[in-house]
């Protein structure tokens, strides 16, 4: 199954953004956690400004920074505030016309309801306070010299 690499992304920057909940980081800096460019950076948590959950501003000493405690943000907010569905197969086929795919959707509902329905109450209940200690106790036990990883 091809992972989320939207949310697998935003979930890198958020750890990090913990991690330096001190400062403010620019989307040059953040870009270099998941080895892309600043445009990319922007695009994928522009999404987070608009629910509150990361903040921006302009000029020097600008940046990037949590909207509020990691503790206060779940990772049902996160996924809710990009938008996208967590799971392999949706609602409605990417071919209307195939019978197959149809078939496929309908004998899958009730299996993607319910899935839906774990998946949210999981995410809800894992915050970005849990990542970044995972994260951080990870960091230490490896002894690593640079966040990018």
């Amino acid at each position: 199954m091809k992972r989320n690499s939207r949310l697998s992304s935003t979930l890198h920057i958020l750890v990090h953004m913990a991690e330096t909940q001190e400062h403010a980081l620019t989307s040059e800096q953040l870009a270099t956690f998941i080895h892309t460019n600043p445009v990319v950076v922007r695009r994928t948590i522009a999404g987070l400004r608009d629910a509150g959950i990361v903040t921006s501003s302009r000029g020097h000493g600008g940046g990037w920074q949590l909207g509020r405690a990691p503790e206060k943000i779940s990772l049902a907010e996160i996924s809710a505030a990009l938008g996208e569905t967590l799971l392999p197969f949706g609602t409605e086929p990417e071919s209307p016309g195939c019978l197959v795919e149809q078939a496929v959707i309908a004998a899958l509902d009730d299996f993607r309801v319910e899935a839906e329905r774990l998946l949210a109450e999981k995410l809800s209940r894992i915050t970005l306070a849990d990542l970044a200690a995972d994260f951080h106790r990870r960091y230490e036990l490896i002894g690593v010299t640079s966040h990018a990883v």
